[in-house]
């Protein structure tokens, strides 16, 4: 017994590693991007954790006090980490669980309603997840399980109101004075396709002009130490053409005329020889640090990625 044990645990381990990575162009000799400073950079390899295929990563959020990592796939699967982040590197990254998100009841979610994108806490450490092709937000247990469905504002409670069934509720954070905002990941129909939109569930939101990007779209929500959001927006046009990653701040302190100004943080471009994939998640994990996560799309070409960084203008 103790030989097919050994046999077993061997073969997990040959797909279970972290590994060092770096997807700055070769040559860049500073750790510096824009306004942000890379920290550390980690590719995760794990064919399973538990019993469910880690795969298709698209959100992430972090429970300080707890030091979890929660990690959630477009296929209904949501993953914990113990996790600690340092000052310059991430200290501590050890996966615990996996889970399947489920019903109240404990059963399965039918394939079309279990495309998880968004996941953040809230300030009492309660866990949210946001759904794309039936527009839907709820709060989940650590566990997976569902406990209730939130009430949507009427501009994005039905999937008609996307550009398409697989437009829906992409991004989600945590803000400490406006609670749960949402986006979509294209402009909603009733809005021009060049302004995008974040939407608290309070029915406020906040509008800005879409990013200059071929097919720019919205992939993760945060919120910035200075209570202005930080979106990461993702432009991939063709598989043969360039990936380009962009961090902006919208500035929601200073909107005028139903439009609030934007800065970018960070611009990544593969064609410039950033090795970047599609990232897809943000979490904050300190203050003015940050980590984003990139989706492998369940594809051999294609890598999970956890960038730890700072935004910082020194």
């Amino acid at each position: 017994m103790w030989r097919v044990l050994a046999i077993t645990w061997f073969i997990v381990a040959l797909h279970a590693e972290i590994r060092s990575v770096d997807i700055r162009p070769p040559g860049w000799s500073t750790d510096r991007v824009g306004s942000l400073r890379i920290l550390d950079q980690k590719e995760l390899v794990f064919d399973r954790i538990g019993k469910y295929r880690f795969a298709e990563i698209s959100d992430l959020a972090f429970l300080k006090k707890r030091h979890r990592l929660f990690m959630v796939s477009d296929e209904g699967k949501l993953f914990r980490f113990r996790a600690r982040f340092g000052r310059r590197k991430i200290r501590e990254l050890v996966p615990e669980s996996g889970a399947r998100i489920r019903k109240k009841n404990g059963k399965k979610l039918k394939k079309w309603r279990r495309d998880s994108e968004g996941l953040t806490l809230d300030g009492k450490g309660r866990l949210y997840v946001s759904f794309e092709e039936k527009p839907r937000i709820a709060q989940v247990g650590y566990d997976g399980r569902i406990v209730r469905y939130l009430r949507l504002p009427k501009s994005i409670d039905e999937m008609g109101k996307f550009r398409s069934k697989n437009k829906g509720l992409e991004a989600l954070a945590w803000h400490p004075k406006y609670g749960l905002v949402t986006a979509a990941e294209f402009p909603v129909k009733a809005r021009s396709k060049k302004v995008q939109t974040l939407y608290a569930l309070d029915g406020r939101k906040w509008s800005f002009l879409r990013g200059q990007e071929p097919k720019s779209a919205v992939t993760a929500l945060e919120v910035l130490d200075n209570g202005n959001f930080l979106v990461l927006e993702r432009s991939i046009t063709g598989v043969l053409d360039p990936i380009v990653i962009t961090l902006r701040e919208v500035q929601i302190d200073r909107c005028r005329q139903g439009l609030c100004p934007t800065k970018v943080l960070a611009r990544m471009d593969s064609s410039k020889g950033w090795a970047v994939d599609n990232f897809e998640g943000l979490a904050r994990v300190g203050a003015d640090r940050f980590v984003m996560v990139s989706d492998d799309n369940d594809n051999f070409y294609q890598k999970t990625l956890l960038i730890y960084f700072e935004v910082s203008e020194r």
